[in-house]
C-alpha cells in the first residue's frame, strides 16, 4: 500500500474514531442526553433533547463513515459542522488555546476533516472499491458548503441566547456614598 494511502487510512481512523466516541460520550457517558441537552440549551440553542441527540447521531454517524471510507466528503461536512457549531457557540469567546476552552482543537478537526474531503479517502475505502471517490476542489466544496448550509440552518432555527440582564440603576442613595 502506498504511504499516501497508508497516511489517508490513519487520519481516517483516527478522526473517524475519535469523533465517534465523542458522539457516543454524549449519548451514555457523563450527563448523558439531559446533560448534553442542558449544555446546548446554555449555548443558547433551543430544544436541548433534539441538539443532544442530532449531535450524537452526526458524530457518530460521520466518525463511522470515516472509518469505512464511505461518502467521504459528506462525512467531512458532517465533522466540520459540528466543529463550527462548537466553535462558534463554545469556544470562540475563550480565545485560541485549548488549555483556556479556545477554538484550537475544533480548529484543527475541522481542518483535517476538509483536507481530507479534498485528497479523498485514500485506495483503502469504500468509495474507492465504489469507484465514488470525489476529490480535489469539488470534495472540498461539498464539504466545506453543506456543513456552511447545515451551520447557518441550524442556527437561524435553533439560536437563541439569553438576553444579558441589565444592571439595577443606581439610586440617589447609592450615589452620595
Amino acid at each position: 500500500m502506498p504511504e499516501t494511502d497508508t497516511a489517508l487510512l490513519l487520519i481516517r481512523l483516527v478522526v473517524g474514531i475519535t469523533i465517534a466516541v465523542h458522539g457516543v460520550n454524549h449519548w451514555i457517558g457523563g450527563g448523558k442526553i439531559p446533560g448534553t441537552a442542558s449544555w446546548f440549551s446554555g449555548l443558547g440553542l433551543r430544544h436541548g433533547v433534539i441538539q443532544a441527540w442530532a449531535s450524537v447521531i452526526t458524530e457518530v454517524g460521520a466518525g463511522v463513515l470515516l472509518v469505512l471510507g464511505l461518502l467521504t466528503p459528506f462525512a467531512c461536512a458532517a465533522l466540520i459542522s459540528v466543529m463550527l457549531v462548537a466553535g462558534l457557540l463554545a469556544h470562540r469567546s475563550n480565545g485560541f488555546f485549548v488549555f483556556k476552552d479556545g477554538f484550537e482543537y475544533v480548529l484543527v478537526l475541522a481542518v483535517v476533516a476538509l483536507a481530507l474531503a479534498m485528497l479523498g479517502p485514500g485506495r483503502v475505502s469504500i468509495d474507492h472499491a465504489a469507484g465514488i471517490e470525489i476529490t480535489g476542489w469539488a470534495g472540498g466544496a461539498i464539504a466545506l458548503i453543506v456543513a456552511v448550509v447545515a451551520v447557518a440552518g441550524l442556527i437561524a432555527t435553533f439560536y437563541r441566547p439569553a438576553k444579558p440582564v441589565p444592571a439595577a440603576p443606581e439610586t440617589a442613595a447609592e450615589n452620595q456614598s
